[in-house]
């Protein structure tokens, strides 16, 4: 927007020049790299940088050592499941076993008892 208190060009080319001199001045004012304030400010910036990278490096040390851990109770769980099924297969196979010992015991006796039902009945 024009200021309607420029009338000419000059004052508008003078008013330009005086505000790139503030301008300039206001940079100027500011502190620079040496100040030692911006020192301070860097210097806690840096403190601020250095604790965030041990805290991230702490916690990643965490993550490992939890998947580690996490790793052996996993390998663990897999060794009890396979160790019981290898049991319950042996408990199998020895029922089986057994089973299969007592058949011809039992056919035995149970032919041993039709034929003593069939003497029996023909005694009648």
């Amino acid at each position: 927007m024009k200021n309607p208190n420029d009338r000419h060009f000059t004052d508008r080319q003078a008013n330009s020049a005086n505000a790139k001199k503030a301008l300039l001045e206001r940079f100027k004012k500011r502190p620079g790299p040496d100040d030692p304030v911006m020192v301070q400010r860097r210097a806690e910036r840096q403190a601020i940088a250095d604790a965030r990278a041990v805290r991230d490096a702490e916690k990643e040390a965490a993550r490992l050592e939890a998947e580690r851990l996490a790793a052996i109770e996993q390998a663990a769980r897999e060794e009890a499941e396979r160790l019981a099924e290898i049991e319950r297969e042996a408990i199998r196979k020895a029922e089986q076993a057994k089973r299969d010992a007592e058949r011809p015991r039992r056919v035995l006796l149970e032919a041993v008892q039709y034929m003593e039902m069939r003497v029996a009945g023909k005694r009648r």
